[in-house]
């Protein structure tokens, strides 16, 4: 729990993007000025946060930001796989993101942005929502055995979130049996109107990965058939690649 609201504080000031004062901080999080008092204390102690005299506000230090280029220095996943990614980036110009599947779940690790104003993107560190409907998910979902994919259509509450949405178990299984026969899984318009996207796993190192290209689909639709040769070809290299 204190681990939680620790984070909690540090997320509430990448939000604001501005100093905050004790009073602010218990507002805006819905905590008790007490409780803020004890975060505040120990992220001031440890060096993370600096408060200014005069207004008897705090500011994240640079310290945080230490931390993070010293992890990202040694991340065993990212630096070996972001250039083929840009690569891909840069064919289709499309929105491009790597996840990772963790059981019935898959986060997010990297988040490429395309040239185009208007883009469909996602935070570093979020969840693949709304298995049924995303292409990432369909990805994961065609990824378990059968036996894990029956509990999960047997249990799963499909919901439609638009008109394309599928909502039907036998429906969807078919539709990820054909994602895998085919090597890669299609959200059209199925979780967001107007939004296309296509996904493909590949497994390194006992771990399964997910990348997906999405993109409004007006733009994205005429160079859908490039994108999934180029997505599929990705996908296979990365899992060959030592």
């Amino acid at each position: 729990m204190m681990v939680a609201r620790t984070l909690s504080f540090l997320e509430l000031f990448a939000a604001q993007k501005r100093p905050l004062s004790k009073a602010d901080m218990a507002k805006l999080l819905q905590l008790p000025t007490s409780s803020c008092h004890d975060v505040v204390r120990v992220l001031e102690m440890r060096g993370y946060l600096s408060k200014s005299l005069q207004r008897g506000e705090w500011y994240p230090t640079q310290r945080l930001l230490h931390i993070a280029q010293a992890l990202v220095a040694n991340d065993p996943v990212v630096p070996r796989i972001l250039a083929p990614l840009r690569k891909f980036r840069d064919a289709i110009d499309e929105s491009v993101l790597l996840s990772k599947v963790e059981g019935l779940q898959a986060m997010y690790l990297l988040a490429l942005p395309p040239s185009h104003p208007l883009r469909y993107l996602v935070s570093v560190g979020d969840r693949v929502r709304s298995l049924h409907a995303a292409s990432a998910g369909k990805a994961l979902l065609g990824g378990l055995s059968s036996a894990a994919l029956n509990d999960f259509l047997a249990s799963a509450k499909l919901t439609r979130y638009t008109p394309s949405t599928i909502v039907s178990a036998a429906a969807l299984r078919k539709d990820i049996a054909a994602g895998n026969e085919r090597g890669w899984f299609l959200n059209a318009e199925e979780s967001e109107p107007g939004l296309t996207a296509l996904s493909c796993r590949f497994s390194w190192q006992m771990a399964t990965y997910i990348v997906t290209a999405a993109g409004p689909t007006p733009r994205l639709q005429p160079k859908l058939s490039a994108c999934c040769r180029l997505l599929t070809r990705l996908c296979r290299q990365l899992e060959r690649k030592t």
